[in-house]
This record gives structure tokens, C-alpha cells and sequence, in this order.
């Protein structure tokens, strides 16, 4: 568990993860582990993982290998910018490419609330601009904290029940911060089918999470 590193008072924070590509559900259990081991970072809770179908700049694209999603809700004692550039270096850590805007990827984080933190407003913008459009945000966010609100959209719950599609639970998967389950025996699949296809969010099209990780690339 990480201290504080002398940087100050500690703030609740909400970070989302996503993955593609790869073990997505081992790369995730790998993210909650090194979010917790980073200075001035503790994590507090980390949902069940959830799959969805890929966003990307031309709305969901089921050609596209499915995500894997989830929310860690952390304290921290850094300001928002220095947590943002450890959360990019985690990112590295994993293979992380930034080539394709919006494209597939091994990992990404993304930083949607900090508490009495706006980000600069160019680098950073919290909360999460896009978030209250996110399902596979707000749904592994409901998880750890049933009580949640996105500063200036109100309760996560309502926002949830607003959107018209929903993520598809992993079988078998439990809290990323619990041990992973026993590997399935021979023959059997790691993971199910891909999800079917679901009703298009409303929403105009954004990304599934990329460019720099808060200026609104995630999930």
C-alpha cells in the first residue's frame, strides 16, 4: 500500500480502466495492484470486471475485439496533473501504443473524478467530460460506491438508468482487488462468446478512451 509522500491532505478519486487487447481481465488485476503500489496513491475498492462493445469515433464497431472495464475508487495525495502522469506511465508499463486515435489497446486509464480537483482545463478536464455517457463507467462505478454523483450531473444511478445500453457481466470474475479465479480446466474457454449486438447509445460518437488519458479518453 502506498503512503501519501508527503504531498498533502488525501482526496477520493475515481479512476476507469479498459482494456482490449491481450489478458484483458489479468491486465486490469495488474493495473489495481500497481495503482496501489504508486507514492500517494491508495486503492480503496476496485469493481467486477464488465465487457462492451468497442467505441470508437464512428460509434460502437463490433468488428472491433470487445473491452473489458472496470472502476477503482482511490485515495491520493497528489494534485490531479502528477496523478494523471503516473496513471500514464502504468499505461507504458503494459504496451500501452498511442498510434490510432481511439483505437484498440493493452491498457487505459482514465481519471473521471478528484475530489475539489477541476484539472487545468486543457490537459485535464474533470470530472470526465464524457462520462455520464458511459455505461461501462457508471455501471462498475455504482458497484463500489451505490451512492455515487458526478459532480454537476448528480447521482451515477440516475445517469445509469438514462442509457439505453448496458455492459455484459465476465461469469466467473470477481472484484479486481480479490485473487483471480482457478484457470478453467482444459477445453473450456477462459472467457465467454463476445456480447450480443446491443442498441447504439444515443450519444454522438466519442472515443472508447485515448489520447492523453483525462482530456476525455476513456471509457
Amino acid at each position: 500500500m502506498a503512503t501519501d509522500g508527503g504531498r498533502g491532505h488525501s482526496r477520493r478519486g475515481v479512476v476507469a480502466l479498459g482494456a482490449n487487447l491481450g489478458d484483458r481481465v489479468a491486465t486490469l488485476r495488474s493495473a489495481v495492484r500497481e495503482l496501489d503500489e504508486l507514492d500517494g496513491v491508495r486503492v480503496l475498492a476496485a469493481s467486477t470486471p464488465v465487457e462492451s462493445v468497442a467505441l470508437t469515433v464512428d460509434g460502437l464497431d463490433e468488428s472491433r475485439p470487445t473491452y473489458v472495464n472496470a472502476v477503482a475508487l482511490v485515495e491520493v495525495a497528489l494534485g490531479g496533473g502528477a496523478l494523471l502522469d503516473a496513471l500514464h506511465a502504468v499505461e507504458d508499463r503494459h504496451g500501452r501504443v498511442r498510434v490510432e486515435r481511439w483505437g484498440d489497446r493493452t491498457l487505459d486509464l482514465d481519471l473521471i473524478e478528484l475530489e475539489g480537483d477541476p484539472g487545468d482545463g486543457e490537459r485535464l478536464v474533470l470530472p470526465h467530460p464524457r462520462a455520464a455517457e458511459r455505461s461501462f463507467v457508471l455501471e462498475p462505478w455504482l458497484e463500489v460506491d451505490p451512492e455515487a454523483r458526478l459532480t454537476g450531473r448528480g447521482s451515477v444511478a440516475d445517469l445509469l438508468a438514462a442509457l439505453p445500453d448496458r455492459v455484459r457481466r465476465l461469469p466467473g470474475e470477481g472484484p479486481l482487488t480479490e485473487p483471480a479465479p482457478p484457470a478453467p480446466a482444459p477445453g473450456v474457454p477462459a472467457h465467454p462468446a463476445p456480447p450480443a449486438p446491443r442498441t447504439p447509445a444515443h450519444q454522438a460518437p466519442a472515443e472508447q478512451a485515448d489520447a492523453p488519458t483525462t482530456d476525455g479518453g476513456t471509457p
